[in-house]
């Protein structure tokens, strides 16, 4: 067994290409060594800036001779075809295998020295890498077939078991020479094998493992930082990028002038970060210090030298942002505004001046609705309730006028920013200047921290809006964006989701839940969130309140996705969410999820998991006899029965015996005949009637408390109804031969799946 060393040695290759340039030097590598037959014990791949390096272990020194078998034409087919076959494969007639019929080219190939392989295979990889950008260079680069590479390549080394691989690419042949640090070892290194790779570029000072010099910038970033006092404001991304620009990383500590610090701190961490790669640091007090760490790839005589010229560069770029901070500042938010007309949010959908207005109407109804309240409640003792305790709002008007006005003027001015010459220099930073700039010009406290945080929650890890203000601008935001792209059927397909509406979705539901909105998502109000997107037919022709509805309805189901996958990191089973949301008309996520955590909570009780196999085998019967539908309703010979001798169900002169079975009143008079009827034609059994008991005395319990939204009640109500249809299937015959015990019975049963139904739609369940 033998172990290899690659190293392709160039220019400065750039970070972010560096841990892609990795996975895909080691499976192409592994590839080539598939097609040839070889299998590597381990691959190990490294990047530098300047190199980009592999270490394979325990190779064969040879491939084993293989038999290369290929399918060809039928015997008797077209002689073309034949001659064509026999200049695929290289071989004469006679020298082909016929099987079945069937002529087979059998080519014996003997086996090949590792080292044969890799120097064949090693110039494709060069030639086939991937890099996301690549150049040409020197007088080669005037031929299209010119090697193509992310930096000029200059040096090649491959050794296997310490014997040079010789191969050439472009004028490059391999070797066991590369270079060590560009300005602490001159000349070259020779690499003697694979083993010892790792330790010669060490003592050329080059860490070739990027975890090591990651370890090395976050340790010492975070030491000289607490040597003078402060701490480093943590940022792995950061240390991630300078060990992808360092080959021997030395993080060395530096002052800038304390007059940048009026400028938002924001704006000085993002500028050292994506300008500078440098980190910055907090003093004692929390805040942010005039103090920042560069990370230098050299071990400098003079370390005052070097953070000199950092702190000199990091003052320009400081200056830049100290002037867009006082230029913004000068011209007020609403003038700000007045340039959203001239950018468009969607071409179907206006500019982001109609968005904002659509967001502001809605802003403003979700408070005067009452969804979004103000702080302001009293807790109040109450003879209603069993613990005496009720909450009850007591804001007057003027405190939910105060806050619409407050939630409207925050959202009339919440995307002015994203004209200011600041957040056109960083796009990171909208909204949070927003909200810098309201507050400097004195607008309530309420309506910049809106400003400022509307765009939340951003990811699974923000925080989540508790303001009121903030919460009905960001939660209005979300849902304008939402219907309007449903409106345009601008949906999320597969991966592709270019609008974020699923982030938007989670940000909504995360909304919801956090501040305990009751919103009826199919509530709100079309006019607030319509734009040019709807017209007086809506889209393919159809009426604008047909339109409405599939929007509303296929939001609902996207909604019902995007809570499954949220609550399966909490727990929760998918399929009891489709349970409730099977219901339908349940769109508060509230009251839905309170009402799936309870059902969660009783399908894992024994009572639970007993009934749920009762419902099913009711509902199997039920549906084998022609009881279709969710609600029990009976098929027509049934309905006859009951109806036949009864006054109260109107005779409408329907051919259809059905016709009125989706009446709720008429299905209240069908249950009521139905166990009325029983009663009078013939004595139930013990089973049967202790089923009606149960029904007649748990129904209405499971009823009332899904009403009063007290779903453990419910459940509680559902779990006496577990020991009688054990009972009534295991003594009760449903399909009875006499035509009224059978009606009777089937209508029972339809009852026990009615009840079940009031609390969740038991079919969707699993198990």
């Amino acid at each position: 067994m033998a172990d290899f060393l690659l190293e392709l040695r160039c220019e400065e290759i750039p970070a972010r290409m560096q841990p892609k340039a990795k996975e895909d030097l080691a499976r192409l590598f592994a590839d080539a060594l598939a097609k040839a037959g070889l299998t590597a014990g381990q691959v190990e791949t490294f990047a530098t800036p300047r190199r980009l390096s592999l270490i394979a272990t325990d190779l064969p020194l040879a491939t084993s001779a293989v038999s290369e078998e290929t399918k060809g034409p039928k015997v008797g087919a077209p002689p073309q075809a034949l001659e064509g076959f026999l200049r695929k494969v290289g071989l004469a007639e006679e020298q082909l295998v016929v099987r079945d019929g069937v002529y087979f080219a059998v080519v014996e190939k003997p086996g090949r020295d590792t080292s044969d392989v890799l120097a064949e295979a090693v110039p494709t990889i060069i030639r086939a890498f991937p890099w996301p950008k690549s150049m040409r260079w020197g007088a080669g680069s005037l031929s299209t077939e010119s090697l193509r590479w992310v930096r000029p390549l200059s040096g090649i080394v491959a050794l296997l078991d310490g014997a040079v691989v010789p191969f050439e690419v472009d004028g490059i042949a391999s070797g066991r020479t590369t270079m060590g640090h560009r300005f602490h070892h001159s000349g070259p290194v020779e690499v003697a094998d694979a083993g010892s790779y790792i330790e010669t570029l060490r003592a050329a000072h080059v860490i070739v493992h990027v975890s090591e010099r990651c370890r090395m910038i976050r340790e010492g970033a975070t030491r000289v930082a607490a040597e003078a006092g402060l701490t480093l404001v943590e940022d792995e991304g950061l240390v991630i990028e300078n060990a992808g620009l360092t080959e021997w990383p030395v993080p060395l500590l530096g002052r800038f002038d304390e007059a940048f610090l009026d400028v938002p701190p924001e704006v000085i961490q993002l500028t050292a970060r994506v300008n500078q790669k440098y980190f910055v640091c907090e003093g004692a007090d929390g805040k942010l210090a005039n103090a920042f760490v560069c990370t230098a790839n050299i071990e400098p005589r003079d370390p005052a030298v070097v953070v000199d010229g950092n702190r000199k560069v990091l003052a320009a770029r400081l200056s830049d942002a100290r002037f867009f901070w006082e230029q913004d500042q000068k011209t007020p938010l609403a003038v700000h505004a007045e340039k959203l007309a001239r950018i468009t949010f969607h071409e179907k959908l206006g500019t982001v001046a109609d968005k904002v207005e659509r967001v502001a109407k809605l802003a403003r109804w979700l408070v005067e609705e009452g969804i979004v309240k103000p702080t302001s409640v009293r807790v109040e003792r109450s003879r209603d309730t069993e613990d005496g305790l009720s909450t009850s709002l007591e804001a007057n008007g003027a405190e939910v006028r105060n806050l619409a006005d407050m939630a409207e003027q925050a959202a009339r001015l919440c995307k002015a920013d994203l004209v200011t010459e600041m957040v056109g220099e960083f796009p990171e930073l909208q909204g949070l200047m927003g909200g810098y700039y309201a507050a400097k010009e004195g607008l309530p406290q309420e309506v910049s921290e809106a400003i400022r945080d509307h765009y939340k929650p951003v990811g699974q890890g923000d925080d989540v809006p508790t303001a009121p203000v903030t919460v009905a601008v960001s939660l209005a935001d979300k849902l304008d964006t939402l219907r309007s792209f449903f409106a345009i059927d601008e949906k999320p397909t597969g991966s592709k989701d270019p609008f974020a509406l699923r982030r938007a979705a989670l940000g909504i539901i995360r909304l919801i839940q956090h501040n305990a909105l009751r919103l009826n998502l199919s509530s709100v109000r079309p006019e607030l969130v319509e734009g040019p997107h709807f017209s007086s037919e809506g889209k393919d022709g159809a009426s604008t309140g047909s339109a409405r509805t599939e929007v509303g309805s296929d939001l609902l189901d996207f909604f019902a996705d995007r809570l499954k996958v949220q609550q399966r990191e909490a727990g929760v089973r998918h399929d009891l969410i489709d349970a409730v949301f099977a219901l339908g008309g349940e769109d508060d996520l509230v009251r839905l999820l309170a009402r799936v955590h309870a059902l969660q909570a009783f399908v894992g009780t024994e009572d639970g998991t007993n009934l749920l196999a009762g419902y099913k085998r009711a509902a199997n019967i039920l549906k084998k006899e022609g009881y279709e539908g969710p609600t029990g309703t009976p098929d027509p010979q049934v309905l006859a029965s009951l109806k036949e001798g009864n006054d109260t169900i109107p005779d409408t002169g329907e051919e259809d015996p059905l016709a009125l079975v989706d009446d709720p009143d008429v299905g209240d008079i069908l249950a009521a005949e139905a166990r009325n009827n029983a009663a009078l034609s013939y004595t139930p059994e013990p089973a049967e009637k202790a089923l009606i008991d149960a029904l007649d005395a748990a129904a209405p319990r499971a009823a009332a408390a899904v009403e009063a939204e007290k779903f453990a009640d419910a459940m509680a109500a559902l779990a006496t109804l577990r020991a009688p249809i054990d009972r009534f299937f295991e003594e009760v015959t449903v399909n009875a031969d006499e035509a009224n015990k059978r009606s009777s019975r089937l209508a029972l049963l339809a009852r026990f799946r009615d009840a079940v139904h009031r609390v969740a739609d038991f079919s969707r369940i699993e198990g």
